[in-house]
């Protein structure tokens, strides 16, 4: 016979650990001032730059037009336009390695003239674009960056010192230390102080001055208003209130009250447990937070079924058995099957978090969390919600046949 766990000792203590968990996710939140909020929840700029020297300017002056486009194994210059036969340049980093090689064969293209700021032994896999403003060749001279390939790390601190000007700047870092990528972020407020200089200009300028004219690049660009990132965070909170009506709704369904009211309340757990946490790591909250947040209700909600199916089975087939006991003899017998599939799913999680980085990352992280909240809360938020209630259905029951008047008596 397989041995039964006794789950029920511990409803009560689970439930008071898990109210304190809450009560110190509410005074982050108050503390900290709410979520630390992405570009697409806060209205503002969001840039990634890399600290990338110049390595060589090119200017047109050849008939129609001309634009520049390079990926990781090839340079591309296209020319087209008005009475000009298009035609792309392509050239390949398998023949021209290094810039040295690289810049005469562009100059060999009519109308092409290239300005090399940076040694000859470059390799040219180490070129990058900006992707600010259109790629487009004329008498302005257009700007190829490069990431040194003994490239020295950039101190965060210095970032933020060099954006001090900026007021309230956000800076991550992304990627190894020796890229030199870093996202940066700058409220709307801030950006109307910038008067005179476009929006997107403001941070690279601004961190120019700071380490040097042609030293940053913008590899993305995102800008945000207010109007949208408002009703962005209504239909997150809308998105989240229906999840948990139409879980309500399943449950009674499919359940007697006890247990559709517990699987809410398990949810509704998991969903403030993670918001404990990131409000204590200071994790970005965006749409990937959203996503990983409903992908963890979903989860523990199947969980929940599960083991609500497991009860009703075995109250079937040991009716005389008290329902504490039915509980306990159902949770153990499906904690096999819920311990195998947790770990299973997490072991996929936890690659996708060792092995990405950014929001990604984040995603992971919070998953993992999540998923160990939704077996805990199955377990002792809904489970024990299901006994409680059985409980005081019980006293209830007994005090009406306590206060009924025995036959012949007074």
């Amino acid at each position: 016979m397989k041995r039964i766990v006794r789950f029920s000792r511990y409803f009560l203590p689970a439930m008071v650990f898990s109210l304190i968990l809450i009560v110190l996710g509410i005074v982050g939140y108050i503390l900290n001032g709410g979520f630390n909020l992405g570009v697409d929840f806060r209205a503002g700029l969001m840039q990634e730059i890399q600290f990338a020297p110049t390595a060589f300017s090119i200017t047109y002056s050849g008939p129609g037009n001309a634009s520049v486009s390079l990926d990781r194994s090839n340079f591309f210059i296209v020319v087209s336009g008005s009475g000009v036969e298009g035609v792309t340049h392509s050239f390949p980093y398998s023949a021209y390695g290094t810039i040295g090689a690289l810049v005469p064969a562009l100059d060999r293209v009519e109308g092409i003239r290239v300005s090399v700021s940076a040694p000859g032994n470059v390799p040219s896999g180490q070129l990058i674009q900006s992707a600010h403003g259109e790629p487009w060749l004329g008498q302005e001279p257009y700007v190829v960056h490069y990431l040194p390939v003994d490239a020295v790390p950039i101190d965060i601190g210095e970032v933020r010192a060099g954006l001090v000007s900026l007021g309230t700047v956000s800076v991550q870092v992304l990627g190894e230390p020796a890229e030199r990528r870093f996202l940066i972020r700058l409220d709307d407020n801030e950006l109307d102080k910038s008067s005179g200089i476009s929006a997107e200009r403001i941070i690279p300028m601004t961190l120019e001055r700071y380490f040097g004219a042609g030293e940053v690049v913008i590899t993305r660009s995102d800008k945000v208003d207010s109007r949208f990132s408002k009703n962005l965070t209504d239909q997150a909170g809308l998105l989240m209130g229906l999840t948990l009506i139409l879980i309500l709704v399943y449950a009674s369904i499919r359940f007697k009250p006890q247990f559709a009211i517990g699987a809410v309340l398990a949810i509704a757990h998991d969903a403030l447990i993670m918001v404990a946490f990131i409000t204590w790591t200071r994790m970005e909250f965006n749409t990937t937070s959203i996503a990983a947040l409903l992908t963890i209700l979903g989860y523990s909600i199947n969980d929940t079924i599960v083991i609500f199916d497991r009860i009703r089975e075995t109250r079937r087939i040991y009716p005389e058995d008290s329902f504490v006991d039915i509980l306990d003899r159902a949770l153990s017998e499906t904690l096999g099957r819920t311990v195998i599939t947790t770990l299973t799913t997490m072991l996929a999680v936890l690659a996708l978090y060792l092995f990405t980085t950014g929001s990604m990352k984040d995603f992971a992280l919070a998953l993992l969390v999540g998923m160990v909240s939704g077996v805990y809360s199955t377990i002792f938020i809904a489970s024990g919600f299901a006994n409680f209630w059985d409980k005081a259905m019980k006293k209830r029951s007994k005090k009406r046949t306590a206060g009924v008047p025995v036959s012949g008596k007074a």
